[in-house]
């Protein structure tokens, strides 16, 4: 076999180990692409931030980053780019955010926006606010975000002559927007308050606001994550296990003692003996 042959052979096994190599590498890459592709499919981007971001900062590029959800689990009010969180000006944090954790809309400003509580209230929902102090205020554990129930207490029958106190829950569930002028929901340390803000409906708002003039308002602090409503609206006094409100107290009736009658003995009878001592004399009746 001469050279010629020989270098023709070994050219076309080099090129075929090259075009093997090629297609494995092809393969590979396509493969790669093949489970890309599938982990993306049914998959959202969503903004979330990168490091831990502190109420009142602006947000900035290198404070997010993109990941994807599932489509069944993107929270409502979700950004999608990282250039939807930043167009149109600077737009502040309202609320803490943890590392991680979706930038939703509701947490941020808008364009140009200021931090104050306006502006991280719901849409559609008023701010009341009334006087607090150590017992309305569950001496101080009620805390800017926590959710409480608004208790009224008034007597019922005002004007009259009898009494009828009863409680009654006007609403439920509200909830604590700031404590005195402190609306950080971050704020951990119980303080007690004169001044609690909640956020309410408007027909909340002025049934709160009578509230406050017909008697005396507390809240009951409810547990984190407890949103059942209330079952009991209302308690009176007969609720208690006393007697009814209005209703004529029973008294025992008091009858008076009949009157001692003085004992007074028998006069004795029998032989009487005169005694004389000096001038003086007294006089005995012997007993039988």
């Amino acid at each position: 076999m001469n050279i010629r042959n020989i270098a023709t052979i070994a050219f076309a096994l080099l090129f075929g180990l090259v075009a093997v190599l090629l297609t494995q590498f092809w393969l590979g890459r396509q493969r790669v692409a093949d489970r890309q592709t599938a982990a993306i499919e049914g998959t959202t981007p969503v903004v979330v931030a990168a490091q831990p971001i502190a109420r009142g900062m602006a947000l900035e590029p290198s404070l997010l980053k993109v990941v994807r959800f599932p489509q069944g689990s993107v929270p409502a009010g979700a950004l999608s780019s990282v250039e939807q969180a930043t167009v149109g000006g600077q737009r502040l944090v309202l609320r803490p955010i943890a590392a991680n954790e979706p930038i939703l809309s509701t947490k941020i400003t808008t364009p140009g926006g200021k931090v104050n509580l306006s502006a991280a209230m719901t849409a559609g929902m008023r701010a009341v606010t009334f006087r607090s102090n150590d017992v309305a205020g569950v001496a101080g554990f009620v805390l800017p975000g926590d959710r409480v129930d608004v208790l009224l207490t008034r007597d019922a029958a005002a004007g009259s002559e009898n009494s009828a106190l009863l409680a009654q829950v006007v609403a439920d569930n509200l909830k604590v927007l700031a404590v005195d002028q402190v609306d950080d929901d971050a704020a951990g340390k119980p303080v007690v308050a004169k001044a609690i803000t909640l956020e309410v409906t408007p027909d909340q708002a002025q049934t709160i606001a009578l509230a406050q003039a017909a008697g005396t308002v507390s809240l009951a602090l409810r547990q984190v994550g407890d949103s059942e409503p209330v079952g009991r609206r209302m308690t009176t006094v007969a609720d208690l296990g006393g007697y009814r409100t209005g209703a004529p107290v029973s008294r025992p009736v008091v009858t008076r003692k009949a009157e001692a009658t003085s004992y007074r003995p028998a006069a004795p009878t029998g032989p009487r003996v005169v005694v004389t001592r000096g001038v003086e004399a007294t006089s005995y009746t012997l007993l039988r």
